[in-house]
């Protein structure tokens, strides 16, 4: 976790009057040691290997202590799901990549898609304070191979796969 993000959820428990808690500290500590996205299910099994003491009713109120915070962010990848992303502090301007196939994520960043943002709100009178592109795709390697190690890996450990939409 980044001093920056300690700090800013320290400030941010004091204003809300609550105490930090261990429990609560391995949540965040959990969230922040990677930035990958996961669902609140993905979080509960990692702590589950970590921490037996916090509760799912610990899990979810931390989950949108984060979120109202603005260090944690709701991001809809087209399954149904509620996944967060826990980097949207350092880059507002967030895209991602979602293979319907196998559920990878990509996120990426593009130049001129910040520009045609810009031009867009500034031209309808808004000033950009953030801004997602979700786009779905088919896998390459799937098609091209006719096999993805990624599919192959999320069936394995069981991962939430998307629904396909064609």
């Amino acid at each position: 976790m980044t001093p920056e993000i300690r700090k800013r959820f320290n400030a941010f428990i004091r204003m809300k009057g609550l105490r930090h808690t261990p429990q609560r500290n391995a949540i965040v500590e959990l969230i922040f040691a990677s930035d990958e996205h996961f669902t609140p299910d993905e979080l509960w099994e990692k702590l589950r290997g970590t921490d037996n003491r916090t509760s799912r009713a610990t899990l979810y109120r931390t989950l949108s202590l984060l979120s109202e915070a603005g260090l944690l962010q709701e991001i809809d990848l087209g399954d149904g799901q509620t996944t967060y992303d826990p980097n949207f502090l350092e880059k507002p301007a967030h895209n991602h990549l979602v293979c319907v196939d196998c559920g990878k994520i990509i996120e990426f960043e593009d130049d001129h898609l910040e520009v045609l943002n810009e031009c867009i709100t500034r031209r309808l009178g808004f000033h950009s304070i953030k801004q997602t592109l979700r786009i779905e795709a088919c896998c390459e390697e799937l098609r091209t191979e006719g096999r993805c190690p990624n599919l192959i890996q999320a069936r394995l450990k069981r991962q939430r796969l998307p629904g396909r939409k064609r």
